[in-house]
C-alpha cells in the first residue's frame, strides 16, 4: 500500500480496537447507513487529499435524524469542495457517536535519524496548547508504554484525580505496544495519528485516525 491508505484496516489487522466506519457516497446511502448504525452519528469526509478534516468542514458531529443527515451531507460536500477545490472526494464515512470518555492522542513520525518515534498525550487543549506529550523510539514494550503515560503532567486525570473514574491504563498500553509492533511490520509508514483514542474505565477505542505511507515502497 502506498501513499494515504485505509488506516482502519491496518489498525484492525493489528488488533487495535476501532469504532466501525461505514462509507457512503450518496444521500440515499447516507440515510441507509445512518439508520442501520442508529442515531446519533458522526459524518467525516472521505478523501485521499484531506488529512485535517475539521479544518475544511469535513467533520459533523451529533447528527440525530434522517433530515439532519441529509442536510449534513449536502453542507459538507459544498463546504469541502469550496475550501479544497482540487480534492478527490470519495464520499463520506459514518460512525455511531462514541460514548464520552477521556480523549488521548497517539502519534507516530518517521525520524530520519532515530526511525519511528511514538508520541502520547491527552487530547484537546493539552496537546494543542500545553504540548504535554511524551515520546519513545520504537520498539516500545509495555513497561516503556506505561512510563510514557505516567510521564505527562496531566497523567493524574487518567488515574482518577478529583473524583473522576480512573481510565483503563492497560488498554492504552495495549494500543501503544500494538502500534509499535505494526511499525516493525510496516516500515514505510511515515506518519500515523490516532486522535482521539477514547479511553473508558474498561477498554479504549480509536475514533479517528490518519496515516501517510512512503510512495517509494
Amino acid at each position: 500500500m502506498n501513499g494515504k491508505h485505509d488506516v482502519w484496516e491496518l489498525l484492525k489487522e493489528c488488533q487495535i480496537p476501532v469504532l466501525p466506519n461505514v462509507k457512503a457516497s450518496s444521500i440515499e446511502e447516507v440515510v441507509k447507513v445512518s439508520n442501520s448504525l442508529g442515531y446519533p452519528v458522526v459524518m467525516k469526509i472521505s478523501s485521499p487529499d484531506i488529512s485535517h478534516k475539521s479544518d475544511v468542514g469535513g467533520i459533523i458531529l451529533d447528527i440525530n435524524s434522517e433530515e439532519e443527515v441529509k442536510n449534513a451531507y449536502r453542507d459538507m460536500m459544498e463546504a469541502v469542495s469550496q475550501k479544497v477545490v482540487d480534492a478527490r472526494i470519495d464520499g463520506v464515512m459514518l460512525q455511531k457517536m462514541a460514548e464520552p470518555g477521556i480523549e488521548v492522542i497517539i502519534g507516530v513520525k518517521l525520524d530520519p535519524q532515530f526511525g519511528h518515534v511514538i508520541m502520547f498525550g491527552l487530547g484537546g487543549i493539552f496537546v494543542e496548547i500545553y504540548r504535554d506529550v511524551s515520546f519513545r523510539v520504537t520498539p516500545v514494550n509495555s513497561e516503556m508504554a506505561r512510563d510514557m503515560i505516567l510521564e505527562i503532567k496531566a497523567s493524574p486525570i487518567l488515574m482518577g484525580a478529583r473524583g473522576r473514574s480512573a481510565a483503563d491504563i492497560d488498554a492504552i498500553i495495549n494500543v501503544i505496544v500494538k502500534l509499535s509492533e505494526m511499525l516493525e511490520k510496516n516500515p514505510d509508514i511515515v506518519e500515523l495519528d490516532i486522535n482521539p483514542l477514547i479511553v473508558y474505565e474498561k477498554n479504549a477505542v480509536a475514533v479517528d485516525a490518519r496515516m501517510l505511507k512512503n510512495d517509494k515502497n
